[in-house]
C-alpha cells in the first residue's frame, strides 16, 4: 500500500516562496506521472500541476509562471516549489498519482497573509 506524505507548507507573506516535498513508500514513483492538488477553503480539489514520467510537465492557469514541479526518483520523491506567492495561493497541498489515485496523504497547509 503506497503511502504519500507532504511536508513544506507554512505561513508565508505575499510575495513569498515556499517548496513542498511528496515522499512516497510502498510504491516507487518512477514510471507514473505524479501531480501536486491543491483544496483551498470551501473550494474542490484541483490539480494545479504535473509532471510525467519523461519529466514533461503541465500546469494549472492560476500557476504557471509562479510554480514549478519537478521529481527526484532516486529519492522516490515529488516537489513543488512556489514563487511569488499570492493569498489566493492558501489551501492544504497534497500530491497524488494522476492516472489512478492512491489514497490521500495528509497533505501540508500552506497560508499566504500579510
Amino acid at each position: 500500500q503506497v503511502q504519500l506524505v507532504e511536508s513544506g507548507g507554512g505561513l508565508v507573506q505575499p510575495g513569498g516562496s515556499l517548496r513542498l516535498s511528496c515522499a512516497a513508500s510502498g510504491s516507487t514513483l518512477s514510471g507514473y506521472t505524479m501531480g501536486w492538488y491543491r483544496q483551498g477553503p470551501g473550494n474542490q480539489r484541483e490539480l494545479v500541476a504535473r509532471i510525467s514520467s519523461g519529466d514533461s510537465t503541465n500546469y494549472a492557469d492560476s500557476v504557471k509562471g509562479r510554480f514549478t514541479i519537478s521529481r527526484d526518483n532516486a529519492k522516490n520523491t515529488v516537489y513543488l516549489q512556489m514563487n511569488s506567492l499570492k493569498p489566493e495561493d492558501t489551501a492544504v497541498y497534497y500530491c497524488n498519482f494522476v492516472t489512478y489515485l492512491r489514497p490521500w496523504g495528509q497533505g501540508t497547509q500552506v497560508t499566504v497573509s500579510s
